[in-house]
């Protein structure tokens, strides 16, 4: 008999980027979830949000989603879509996918630790190791700090790169990517990232003046929500299109994909509602041969992409892994080496914060079966 949910509570954790991702992204927000059943195993998942929605997030979890899960069978697979369509009158995606994540990760959590295995080996392993590529979130940075940069992925072994794009003038766009295709050499993949910044025109016009440098792909070169626009570019541009990480459901992905306009799509765990529906994306990624990298999250979206068939890149963003911002109570789950990143061997999610960084103020009191 499967054990019910007794008790669902919640943890506010702030937490200081080491390196500000922009001058009004200096901080991200982990909304730790914890979950105990009937049998008094307990989960530990998490929410996360940079900057926006944090409060809500915990809010709908608190209120919204204890309300409903406490009492129902502690199983993920079974809960996610009856607790989607319970929250649906409040949104299908953003808050409500990104709140619905911490309980299915805590669920998963708890399963995973009930056998005494790590989440890829109670999911499934498929590989030891996965690609791993030095991401940077440095549309702010001088020209001489991103080259330093640059030189600092070379230096760690990566043999693939990402750099943010979308300066007010396309010259120092290309400027910027000139010197760091300059610093990897012609033999490391070079990825660009313009997080929804350009129109249309605006792509296309970027995209011829950057494409002489090799680009393995283009990530959000558009406004997400805008599918239109996406099927001109595709018919503008050769360069492989990436995008993903503000799509919320299986069905958004799933529109996008089907109209031909994405090469390489780009699930966040969080955002799409945990574990649960992931592995959904990516099953439909590999069933019309479509590439997935998951997008940042390290410690998660490694232990994922090693139960997928096929080859994955798993994103490192300097300085932003939970090990690195020091918020781990515990050794971090997963190791990168360069190119490679692999697990340490942690139970469950292996993904416990810290005692020290809660937010008094928010922390919640916790839901009980009654």
């Amino acid at each position: 008999m499967t054990a019910s949910i007794r008790r669902l509570s919640t943890r506010l954790v702030r937490v200081s980027l080491r390196r500000p991702w922009g001058p009004d992204v200096t901080d991200i927000s982990l909304i730790e979830v914890i979950v105990e059943d009937s049998a008094g195993d307990v989960g530990y998942g998490f929410s996360w949000t940079p900057s926006i929605g944090a409060a809500a997030v915990q809010a709908h979890l608190d209120h919204d989603i204890a309300g409903f899960a406490v009492g129902r069978d502690a199983d993920a697979e079974s809960l996610w879509i009856p607790l989607w369509l319970h929250l649906h009158e409040g949104g299908g995606g953003g808050i409500t996918t990104i709140a619905m994540a911490g309980l299915d990760l805590a669920l998963w959590d708890l399963a995973a630790r009930r056998t005494g295995v790590g989440i890829t080996d109670h999911l499934g392993r498929r590989h030891d190791v996965a690609g791993v590529y030095g991401s940077g979130v440095n549309l702010h940075y001088p020209l001489d700090e991103l080259v330093a940069q640059a030189e600092r992925w070379v230096a760690a072994g990566f043999d693939a790169v990402k750099v943010k794009v979308g300066s007010p003038l396309l010259d120092d766009d290309v400027r910027r990517i000139a010197a760091v295709r300059d610093v990897i050499g012609a033999d490391r993949d070079l990825m660009i990232d313009a997080n929804q910044r350009w129109s249309l025109d605006q792509a296309e016009r970027a995209l011829d003046a950057l494409a002489p440098f090799d680009l393995a792909w283009i990530e959000e070169p558009l406004r997400a929500d805008d599918l239109a626009a996406h099927v001109a570019l595709r018919d503008r541009i050769e360069v492989p299109i990436a995008l993903g990480e503000n799509l919320h459901t299986r069905y958004r992905f799933a529109e996008f994909i089907d109209a031909g306009v994405v090469d390489v799509v780009q699930p966040n765990i969080v955002r799409v509602g945990g574990i649960t529906p992931f592995l959904a994306i990516a099953s439909l990624a590999d069933d019309r041969s479509v590439d997935l990298a998951p997008h940042l999250l390290l410690e998660l979206s490694a232990q994922l992409a090693l139960t997928l068939p096929g080859e994955h890149l798993v994103e490192s963003v300097e300085d932003a892994s939970f090990a690195d911002l020091g918020v781990l109570a515990a050794t971090s789950p997963v190791a990168v080496d360069g190119t490679r990143v692999r697990t340490t061997g942690q139970t469950g999610l292996g993904i416990r914060f810290t005692d020290d960084r809660a937010d008094a103020a928010a922390s919640a009191d916790p839901t009980e079966e009654s």
